[in-house]
């Protein structure tokens, strides 16, 4: 039995288990995008409709104020059989969204693209046949990205870069929404903050197959982008969060224990350097400026080491406490279950 067999055969089974399960979800989360969601809504079902499976779409609206929520609703009215509709009670956010449409999802493929008609529908046909392939996760890659160069493009070559370094995952484009995942590599840990984008770093650091192909990428027609420059600083701040539950959350000693006797060596050094060179050339010690260095450096590598054995007490106590959504849900629109 070759992979792909073992995958489809695999794919089958889960299935099964799941009551009223399709064979894939698209999750789109929604904010303020009212222009946006009756074109994205046939687009989608136009792209779909034509393929031999069965399919639903999630929309989450992330506490639109401009009625979005309102247009949802009357989407999902006319089209039962495919369209749930989640609305949360604020904004929570992208990531946030993002979690509560994988928690409502049925389908054992998840599709996630954006709302705003710069991701094509057409291309998610492309991305489940690369799953068919075995891969666990396809990632889009917006080659030919229609966004302002110096606010938008630039900065995300610049943080892609840096989180295919950190994480060792590359890809070329963390932050195209557009993505399909076997729902096995979305399960095992929460998203927060901007934490979506790092979903391929997660997977691969399991054992997951990622890849990566080119998609379609539309300029914004309707309404007003909703990031800026500042997102990049968000993205490096996740990203040290990203590089300590990948490489550290289960051994936080390892980190602050090797930070901590490293400061510890240097402090000792300090000192071994300052009592040779009183005993050799002369020189006082006490009141030498490197020995202040030197103790401070001892100091805080034993706080480090304290600080590391306290984390891993809370990792112990991380893995073993209920998991708590990141969400508030205020009303739903669930699609009609086949008789």
């Amino acid at each position: 039995m070759d992979m792909q067999e073992r995958y489809q055969n695999q794919h089958e089974i889960d299935r099964g288990t799941r009551e009223n399960g399709v064979d894939f979800s698209v999750v789109i989360p929604v904010y303020n995008e009212v222009d946006s969601l009756p074109v994205l809504h046939e687009q989608l079902h136009d792209a779909l409709n034509g393929l031999d499976r069965t399919w639903e779409v999630v929309y989450i609206d992330d506490g639109s104020s401009d009625g979005s929520a309102e247009v949802l609703a009357k989407l999902a009215e006319k089209n039962r059989s495919t369209t749930n509709v989640v609305g949360l009670r604020r904004n929570f956010g992208q990531t946030a969204a993002i979690a509560a449409g994988i928690d409502f999802a049925s389908g054992e493929i998840i599709v996630l693209m954006d709302a705003d008609l710069q991701n094509d529908p057409i291309d998610i046909p492309v991305l489940l046949e690369k799953i068919e392939e075995g891969y666990d996760l396809v990632s889009g890659w917006r080659k030919r990205r229609k966004d302002t160069f110096l606010t938008r493009t630039l900065p995300s070559r610049m943080a892609n870069w840096l989180i295919s370094v950190v994480t060792g995952v590359r890809l070329h484009d963390y932050g195209c929404t557009l993505k399909a995942y076997r729902r096995e590599v979305l399960t095992g840990y929460r998203l927060y903050g901007e934490m979506h984008r790092f979903i391929p770093a997660y997977a691969g650091h399991v054992g997951a197959r990622v890849t990566e192909i080119p998609v379609r990428h539309h300029a914004r027609k309707y309404g007003e982008t909703k990031y800026g420059l500042e997102r990049t600083f968000k993205v490096i701040l996740d990203l040290f969060t990203v590089k300590y539950l990948i490489s550290f959350v289960h051994k936080p000693i390892y980190l602050f224990g090797g930070t901590g006797a490293g400061l510890m060596a240097a402090g000792t050094l300090g000192v071994v350097y300052l009592l040779v060179r009183k005993y050799t050339v002369g020189g006082v010690v006490a009141d030498s400026p490197i020995f202040l260095a030197s103790l401070i450096s001892f100091l805080m590598g034993f706080q480090a080491i304290l600080m590391g054995l306290l984390a891993e007490v809370m990792a112990r106590t991380y893995h073993e406490s209920q998991a708590k959504p990141t969400y508030n849900v205020r009303w739903t629109v669930q699609r009609e279950q086949p008789e």
